[in-house]
Protein backbone atom coordinates (compact mmCIF):
# COMPACT_ATOMS: atom_id res chain seq x y z
CA UNK A 1 0.00 0.00 0.00
CA UNK A 2 1.17 3.52 -0.85
CA UNK A 3 -0.06 6.34 1.40
CA UNK A 4 0.03 9.90 0.03
CA UNK A 5 0.05 12.85 2.44
CA UNK A 6 -0.58 16.33 1.07
CA UNK A 7 -0.40 19.03 3.73
CA UNK A 8 -1.73 22.31 2.35
CA UNK A 9 -1.90 25.71 4.00
CA UNK A 10 -5.53 25.11 5.02
CA UNK A 11 -6.15 21.41 4.50
CA UNK A 12 -4.82 17.86 4.72
CA UNK A 13 -5.42 15.43 1.85
CA UNK A 14 -4.81 11.73 2.34
CA UNK A 15 -5.08 8.89 -0.16
CA UNK A 16 -4.19 5.21 -0.31
CA UNK A 17 -3.19 3.25 -3.41
CA UNK A 18 -2.54 -0.40 -4.14
CA UNK A 19 0.11 -1.15 -6.74
CA UNK A 20 -0.77 -3.97 -9.14
CA UNK A 21 0.63 -5.29 -12.42
CA UNK A 22 -1.70 -3.01 -14.37
CA UNK A 23 -0.85 0.13 -12.39
CA UNK A 24 -2.04 1.96 -9.29
CA UNK A 25 -5.55 1.70 -7.86
CA UNK A 26 -6.90 4.25 -5.40
CA UNK A 27 -8.53 2.49 -2.46
CA UNK A 28 -9.36 5.44 -0.21
CA UNK A 29 -9.13 9.22 -0.12
CA UNK A 30 -10.22 12.08 2.10
CA UNK A 31 -9.85 15.86 2.26
CA UNK A 32 -9.76 17.35 5.75
CA UNK A 33 -10.07 21.04 6.48
CA UNK A 34 -7.78 22.12 9.30
CA UNK A 35 -10.67 22.29 11.78
CA UNK A 36 -8.74 21.89 15.01
CA UNK A 37 -7.98 18.16 14.87
CA UNK A 38 -4.28 17.36 14.95
CA UNK A 39 -2.58 15.72 11.96
CA UNK A 40 -1.77 12.57 13.97
CA UNK A 41 -5.45 12.07 14.84
CA UNK A 42 -6.56 12.71 11.25
CA UNK A 43 -4.04 10.23 9.89
CA UNK A 44 -4.92 7.51 12.41
CA UNK A 45 -8.64 8.07 11.82
CA UNK A 46 -8.15 7.72 8.06
CA UNK A 47 -6.35 4.40 8.42
CA UNK A 48 -8.89 3.08 10.94
CA UNK A 49 -12.05 4.21 9.10
CA UNK A 50 -10.90 2.66 5.82
CA UNK A 51 -9.47 -0.47 7.46
CA UNK A 52 -6.10 0.13 5.83
CA UNK A 53 -2.94 -1.82 6.67
CA UNK A 54 0.29 -0.08 7.61
CA UNK A 55 1.70 1.39 4.38
CA UNK A 56 4.82 0.06 2.70
CA UNK A 57 5.54 3.48 1.25
CA UNK A 58 4.55 6.96 2.40
CA UNK A 59 4.92 9.89 0.04
CA UNK A 60 4.73 13.52 1.18
CA UNK A 61 4.14 16.66 -0.83
CA UNK A 62 6.72 19.24 0.25
CA UNK A 63 6.14 22.73 -1.06
CA UNK A 64 9.66 24.19 -1.18
CA UNK A 65 12.67 22.18 -2.32
CA UNK A 66 14.84 25.10 -3.38
CA UNK A 67 17.76 24.23 -5.66
CA UNK A 68 18.68 21.22 -3.52
CA UNK A 69 15.65 19.01 -4.21
CA UNK A 70 14.66 18.88 -7.86
CA UNK A 71 13.54 15.22 -8.09
CA UNK A 72 11.63 12.91 -5.72
CA UNK A 73 13.90 11.50 -3.04
CA UNK A 74 13.85 9.04 -0.16
CA UNK A 75 13.62 10.88 3.15
CA UNK A 76 16.55 10.61 5.52
CA UNK A 77 18.03 12.90 8.16
CA UNK A 78 19.78 15.07 5.55
CA UNK A 79 16.56 15.53 3.56
CA UNK A 80 14.67 16.49 6.72
CA UNK A 81 17.34 19.05 7.59
CA UNK A 82 17.12 20.48 4.08
CA UNK A 83 13.33 20.81 4.25
CA UNK A 84 13.67 22.51 7.62
CA UNK A 85 16.26 24.99 6.30
CA UNK A 86 13.85 25.98 3.54
CA UNK A 87 10.93 26.51 5.95
CA UNK A 88 11.37 30.33 6.08
CA UNK A 89 10.57 30.42 2.34
CA UNK A 90 7.34 28.42 2.79
CA UNK A 91 6.33 28.99 6.41
CA UNK A 92 2.75 27.78 5.92
CA UNK A 93 3.79 24.50 4.31
CA UNK A 94 7.27 23.06 4.96
CA UNK A 95 6.85 22.85 8.76
CA UNK A 96 3.50 21.05 8.29
CA UNK A 97 5.11 18.54 5.94
CA UNK A 98 7.98 17.96 8.37
CA UNK A 99 5.54 17.31 11.20
CA UNK A 100 3.76 14.65 9.17
CA UNK A 101 7.05 13.03 8.10
CA UNK A 102 7.94 12.61 11.77
CA UNK A 103 4.46 11.41 12.73
CA UNK A 104 4.60 8.81 9.94
CA UNK A 105 7.93 7.53 11.17
CA UNK A 106 6.56 7.22 14.71
CA UNK A 107 3.41 5.42 13.56
CA UNK A 108 4.88 3.11 10.93
CA UNK A 109 8.43 2.55 12.16
CA UNK A 110 11.90 3.85 11.41
CA UNK A 111 12.31 1.63 8.34
CA UNK A 112 9.16 2.67 6.44
CA UNK A 113 10.07 3.89 2.93
CA UNK A 114 9.20 7.61 2.99
CA UNK A 115 9.44 9.77 -0.12
CA UNK A 116 9.35 13.53 -0.56
CA UNK A 117 8.11 15.10 -3.79
CA UNK A 118 8.59 18.82 -4.20
CA UNK A 119 6.21 21.41 -5.61
CA UNK A 120 9.11 23.53 -6.83
CA UNK A 121 10.75 20.70 -8.80
CA UNK A 122 8.48 21.08 -11.86
CA UNK A 123 9.74 24.66 -12.23
CA UNK A 124 13.41 24.00 -11.59
CA UNK A 125 14.33 24.53 -15.24
CA UNK A 126 12.36 27.70 -15.84
CA UNK A 127 14.07 29.79 -18.51
CA UNK A 128 16.54 32.26 -17.02
CA UNK A 129 14.44 35.22 -18.12
CA UNK A 130 11.44 33.87 -16.20
CA UNK A 131 13.40 32.68 -13.16
CA UNK A 132 15.49 35.79 -12.54
CA UNK A 133 14.91 38.95 -10.55
CA UNK A 134 16.54 42.25 -11.50
CA UNK A 135 18.74 42.30 -8.40
CA UNK A 136 22.53 42.56 -7.98
CA UNK A 137 23.98 39.30 -9.25
CA UNK A 138 26.28 38.75 -6.28
CA UNK A 139 23.39 39.15 -3.84
CA UNK A 140 21.14 36.82 -5.81
CA UNK A 141 23.84 34.15 -6.01
CA UNK A 142 24.72 34.33 -2.32
CA UNK A 143 21.13 33.94 -1.08
CA UNK A 144 19.58 31.93 -3.91
CA UNK A 145 17.26 34.76 -4.93
CA UNK A 146 15.31 33.41 -7.90
CA UNK A 147 11.75 32.53 -8.83
CA UNK A 148 11.20 28.92 -7.73
CA UNK A 149 7.53 28.52 -8.61
CA UNK A 150 5.01 26.47 -6.61
CA UNK A 151 1.99 24.22 -7.17
CA UNK A 152 4.23 22.25 -9.51
CA UNK A 153 2.44 18.95 -8.86
CA UNK A 154 -0.91 20.56 -9.61
CA UNK A 155 0.23 22.16 -12.87
CA UNK A 156 1.99 18.97 -13.97
CA UNK A 157 -1.17 16.97 -13.20
CA UNK A 158 -3.32 19.46 -15.16
CA UNK A 159 -0.97 19.24 -18.15
CA UNK A 160 -1.00 15.44 -18.12
CA UNK A 161 -4.77 15.25 -17.69
CA UNK A 162 -5.36 17.67 -20.58
CA UNK A 163 -2.88 15.91 -22.85
CA UNK A 164 -4.46 12.49 -22.21
CA UNK A 165 -7.74 13.91 -23.53
CA UNK A 166 -6.25 15.02 -26.85
CA UNK A 167 -6.37 12.68 -29.81
CA UNK A 168 -3.96 12.70 -31.43
CA UNK A 169 -1.58 14.06 -28.81
CA UNK A 170 -0.46 17.45 -30.16
CA UNK A 171 3.18 18.29 -30.77
CA UNK A 172 4.39 21.63 -29.43
CA UNK A 173 1.17 22.06 -27.43
CA UNK A 174 0.84 25.24 -25.40
CA UNK A 175 -1.53 25.59 -22.47
CA UNK A 176 -2.23 28.02 -19.65
CA UNK A 177 -3.11 26.20 -16.44
CA UNK A 178 -4.80 27.83 -13.45
CA UNK A 179 -4.69 26.25 -9.98
CA UNK A 180 -7.30 28.22 -8.05
CA UNK A 181 -7.81 27.16 -4.45
CA UNK A 182 -6.85 28.66 -1.12
CA UNK A 183 -3.51 29.34 -2.80
CA UNK A 184 -3.66 30.38 -6.45
CA UNK A 185 -1.19 30.22 -9.31
CA UNK A 186 -1.07 30.19 -13.10
CA UNK A 187 1.51 28.67 -15.44
CA UNK A 188 2.47 28.83 -19.10
CA UNK A 189 3.41 25.34 -20.33
CA UNK A 190 4.76 24.20 -23.70
CA UNK A 191 5.24 20.50 -24.42
CA UNK A 192 5.06 19.69 -20.73
CA UNK A 193 7.75 22.20 -19.73
CA UNK A 194 6.87 25.41 -17.88
CA UNK A 195 7.98 28.66 -19.46
CA UNK A 196 6.66 30.89 -16.68
CA UNK A 197 4.58 30.77 -13.52
CA UNK A 198 3.08 33.35 -11.21
CA UNK A 199 4.52 32.31 -7.84
CA UNK A 200 8.15 33.23 -7.28
CA UNK A 201 10.75 33.16 -4.50
CA UNK A 202 7.94 32.32 -2.06
CA UNK A 203 4.27 31.35 -2.58
CA UNK A 204 3.28 34.99 -1.98
CA UNK A 205 3.90 36.28 -5.50
CA UNK A 206 1.30 36.36 -8.25
CA UNK A 207 -2.47 36.03 -8.09
CA UNK A 208 -4.79 37.21 -5.34
CA UNK A 209 -5.37 34.27 -2.96
CA UNK A 210 -7.64 33.48 -0.01
CA UNK A 211 -5.46 35.22 2.60
CA UNK A 212 -2.26 35.95 0.65
CA UNK A 213 -1.72 39.22 -1.16
CA UNK A 214 -0.15 38.17 -4.43
CA UNK A 215 1.81 40.81 -6.36
CA UNK A 216 2.82 43.93 -4.44
CA UNK A 217 5.13 46.87 -4.99
CA UNK A 218 8.09 46.08 -2.68
CA UNK A 219 8.31 49.79 -1.94
CA UNK A 220 4.96 49.47 -0.19
CA UNK A 221 6.54 47.14 2.38
CA UNK A 222 9.43 49.53 2.94
CA UNK A 223 6.90 52.32 3.47
CA UNK A 224 5.03 50.23 6.09
CA UNK A 225 8.30 49.47 7.87
CA UNK A 226 9.22 53.13 8.09
CA UNK A 227 5.86 54.78 8.68
CA UNK A 228 3.69 52.11 10.37
CA UNK A 229 6.53 50.66 12.42
CA UNK A 230 5.88 47.12 11.23
CA UNK A 231 8.72 44.61 11.51
CA UNK A 232 9.38 41.58 9.31
CA UNK A 233 7.32 39.20 11.45
CA UNK A 234 4.31 41.52 11.43
CA UNK A 235 4.53 42.03 7.69
CA UNK A 236 4.77 38.28 7.13
CA UNK A 237 1.63 37.77 9.21
CA UNK A 238 -0.26 40.43 7.25
CA UNK A 239 0.83 39.18 3.82
CA UNK A 240 0.18 35.49 4.52
CA UNK A 241 -2.86 35.53 6.80
CA UNK A 242 -4.71 38.85 6.60
CA UNK A 243 -4.54 39.86 2.94
CA UNK A 244 -5.98 38.51 -0.32
CA UNK A 245 -9.74 37.94 -0.46
CA UNK A 246 -9.97 38.21 3.33
CA UNK A 247 -8.18 41.54 3.46
CA UNK A 248 -10.09 43.02 0.53
CA UNK A 249 -13.53 41.89 1.66
CA UNK A 250 -12.98 42.44 5.36
CA UNK A 251 -15.09 39.37 6.03
CA UNK A 252 -13.85 36.11 4.47
CA UNK A 253 -11.21 34.42 2.35
CA UNK A 254 -13.70 31.73 1.27
CA UNK A 255 -14.87 32.32 -2.29
CA UNK A 256 -18.17 30.56 -1.60
CA UNK A 257 -19.04 33.05 1.12
CA UNK A 258 -18.02 36.01 -1.03
CA UNK A 259 -20.12 34.84 -3.98
CA UNK A 260 -23.14 34.63 -1.66
CA UNK A 261 -22.55 38.15 -0.32
CA UNK A 262 -23.78 41.49 -1.70
CA UNK A 263 -21.33 43.59 0.30
CA UNK A 264 -19.12 46.12 -1.50
CA UNK A 265 -16.05 44.47 0.03
CA UNK A 266 -16.99 41.08 -1.39
CA UNK A 267 -17.59 42.58 -4.84
CA UNK A 268 -14.23 44.38 -4.72
CA UNK A 269 -12.44 41.19 -3.67
CA UNK A 270 -13.97 39.09 -6.45
CA UNK A 271 -13.33 41.81 -9.02
CA UNK A 272 -9.62 42.13 -8.22
CA UNK A 273 -9.23 38.34 -8.02
CA UNK A 274 -10.63 37.90 -11.54
CA UNK A 275 -8.86 40.94 -12.96
CA UNK A 276 -5.46 39.71 -11.77
CA UNK A 277 -6.05 36.23 -13.26
CA UNK A 278 -7.16 37.68 -16.60
CA UNK A 279 -4.10 39.95 -16.70
CA UNK A 280 -1.81 36.96 -16.20
CA UNK A 281 -3.58 35.01 -18.95
CA UNK A 282 -2.91 37.90 -21.32
CA UNK A 283 0.74 37.96 -20.31
CA UNK A 284 1.14 34.21 -20.79
CA UNK A 285 -0.45 34.32 -24.21
CA UNK A 286 2.44 36.60 -25.09
CA UNK A 287 4.99 34.26 -23.42
CA UNK A 288 3.67 31.23 -25.33
CA UNK A 289 2.86 33.00 -28.60
CA UNK A 290 -0.76 31.88 -28.26
CA UNK A 291 -2.24 28.79 -26.67
CA UNK A 292 -4.28 25.74 -27.60
CA UNK A 293 -6.03 25.56 -24.23
CA UNK A 294 -6.78 27.21 -20.91
CA UNK A 295 -7.23 24.70 -18.09
CA UNK A 296 -8.91 25.42 -14.73
CA UNK A 297 -8.29 23.30 -11.62
CA UNK A 298 -8.45 23.58 -7.85
CA UNK A 299 -11.40 24.13 -5.53
CA UNK A 300 -12.42 27.49 -7.02
CA UNK A 301 -11.37 26.60 -10.57
CA UNK A 302 -13.45 23.42 -10.56
CA UNK A 303 -16.51 24.59 -8.62
CA UNK A 304 -17.12 28.29 -9.38
CA UNK A 305 -18.56 28.84 -12.90
CA UNK A 306 -19.10 32.55 -12.23
CA UNK A 307 -15.41 33.06 -11.43
CA UNK A 308 -14.34 31.25 -14.63
CA UNK A 309 -16.71 33.42 -16.65
CA UNK A 310 -15.55 36.65 -14.99
CA UNK A 311 -11.89 35.79 -15.62
CA UNK A 312 -12.47 35.06 -19.31
CA UNK A 313 -15.07 37.71 -20.17
CA UNK A 314 -12.59 40.24 -21.61
CA UNK A 315 -10.45 37.75 -23.52
CA UNK A 316 -12.64 37.15 -26.56
CA UNK A 317 -10.17 39.21 -28.61
CA UNK A 318 -7.70 36.33 -28.15
CA UNK A 319 -10.09 33.71 -29.55
CA UNK A 320 -11.27 32.60 -26.11
CA UNK A 321 -15.01 31.93 -26.27
CA UNK A 322 -16.80 30.29 -23.35
CA UNK A 323 -19.95 28.19 -23.75
CA UNK A 324 -22.11 29.70 -20.98
CA UNK A 325 -24.37 26.65 -20.63
CA UNK A 326 -21.47 24.20 -20.47
CA UNK A 327 -19.69 26.42 -17.98
CA UNK A 328 -22.71 26.66 -15.66
CA UNK A 329 -23.26 22.90 -15.83
CA UNK A 330 -19.66 22.01 -14.96
CA UNK A 331 -19.01 21.78 -11.24
CA UNK A 332 -16.35 19.42 -9.99
CA UNK A 333 -16.13 17.16 -13.03
CA UNK A 334 -13.88 17.15 -16.11
CA UNK A 335 -15.34 18.94 -19.11
CA UNK A 336 -14.54 21.13 -22.07
CA UNK A 337 -16.51 24.35 -21.61
CA UNK A 338 -15.45 26.37 -24.67
CA UNK A 339 -17.81 27.30 -27.47
CA UNK A 340 -17.59 25.11 -30.57
CA UNK A 341 -16.27 28.11 -32.53
CA UNK A 342 -13.47 28.88 -30.07
CA UNK A 343 -9.97 28.26 -31.47
CA UNK A 344 -8.73 28.11 -27.86
CA UNK A 345 -10.33 25.28 -25.89
CA UNK A 346 -11.29 25.85 -22.26
CA UNK A 347 -11.22 22.94 -19.82
CA UNK A 348 -12.16 22.20 -16.24
CA UNK A 349 -10.08 19.29 -14.91
CA UNK A 350 -9.78 17.91 -11.38
CA UNK A 351 -6.26 18.21 -10.00
CA UNK A 352 -5.09 14.70 -9.10
CA UNK A 353 -1.87 15.33 -7.20
CA UNK A 354 -2.22 12.10 -5.22
CA UNK A 355 -1.93 9.78 -8.23
CA UNK A 356 1.11 11.66 -9.47
CA UNK A 357 2.70 11.48 -6.01
CA UNK A 358 2.01 7.73 -5.73
CA UNK A 359 3.45 7.04 -9.17
CA UNK A 360 6.60 9.02 -8.40
CA UNK A 361 7.06 7.13 -5.11
CA UNK A 362 6.51 3.81 -6.86
CA UNK A 363 9.07 4.69 -9.52
CA UNK A 364 11.64 5.79 -6.95
CA UNK A 365 11.26 2.71 -4.75
CA UNK A 366 11.55 0.39 -7.76
CA UNK A 367 14.73 2.12 -8.96
CA UNK A 368 13.18 3.89 -11.96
Amino acid sequence: MILTINAGSSSLRLAAFEAGPDGLHRTAAIHHARDGAGPRDLLQRFLHDHKLPAPERVVHRVVHGGDAFVTPCRIDAAVEDGIDRLAPLAPLHNPAALELIRISRELFGETVFQVAVFDTAFFHELPDLAAGYALPGELAARYGLRRYGFHGLAHQALWQSWRERQSPAPQGARIISLQLGSGCSISAIRDGRPLDTSMGFTPLEGLVMATRSGDLDPGLLLYLQRHAGLDARQLEEILNHRSGLLGLSGSSGDMRELLASDSPGARQAIGLYCYRAAKYIGAYLAVLGGAQAIVFGGGVGEHAPLIRARILENLRWAGIHLDPAANEATIGQPACISASTSPVSIWVLPVDEASLMAEQARALSSGR
